[in-house]
């Protein structure tokens, strides 16, 4: 489970579901999705009233190939060190959108903080390019992650990058860690005004709105 995070994050995130009484099939491949059933590659089948698919993060289809670009099997932007595009010096590419090494371990995540990382390295590179100065490398820094699983629980890894990610932790401080972190995010976002009317609107209408919604 969650191959971008931590191991000790995966692990501690499954062991939640198991207490929330999740069956977890990690590893299987599904052949055939029905109107009842869910058919695995190694012959099982999972009878299933209500069927929920996820397929993961995938860039839009018009970045493949575009304009001759180097891409990979999901539409990324592959990048240099300096996020630079591989075929082309004055293309630049961050966030989601592009695939930048992370050495062994594959890729840098596709996450919030790497895109936040990356803007603001090259935010202090363009005028290095513009001058036609060599560009310094960006590298990526862990500093944790957190995995909300909605009303139920929170885990997360505090300050990954200092202490090897061996600090984990779950439950109502992790659950507060989460919602800063993101209204951190909003405020980047939108600004002080509104945020802040969001939020109460987020505290007036939470208690009447439904949480899930079948169509």
């Amino acid at each position: 489970m969650l191959p971008a995070l931590p191991e000790r994050v995966s692990k501690e995130t499954e062991k939640l579901l198991l207490r929330l009484g999740v069956n977890l099939l990690v590893g299987a491949k599904v052949s055939v999705v029905g109107s009842d059933r869910v058919s695995l590659t190694d012959g099982r089948t999972i009878p299933a009233e209500l069927i929920v698919w996820a397929a993961g993060v995938k860039a839009p289809d018009f970045l493949r190939d575009i304009a001759g670009l180097e891409t990979n099997r999901i539409n990324q932007l592959v990048v240099r060190p300096t996020l630079q595009t591989t075929r082309d010096d004055n293309i630049f590419a961050i966030g989601d959108c592009s695939a930048c090494s992370w050495g062994e371990r594959g890729n840098v995540p596709p996450r919030a903080q790497a895109a936040h990382q990356q803007a603001s390295h090259l935010y202090s590179q363009f005028p290095r390019h513009l001058r036609g100065e060599a560009l310094k490398d960006y590298r990526y820094r862990d500093f944790g992650s957190l995995v909300s699983l909605g009303e139920f629980s929170t885990v997360g890894s505090m300050m990954g990058a200092l202490v090897g990610g061996s600090l984990v932790f779950e439950g109502l401080f992790a659950r507060m860690m989460y919602l800063s972190l993101y209204k951190m995010h909003e405020y980047a976002l939108h600004g002080p005004a509104k945020v802040a009317l969001d939020t109460l609107a987020r505290l007036i209408t939470r208690r009447t709105e439904p949480h899930v919604k079948l169509h």
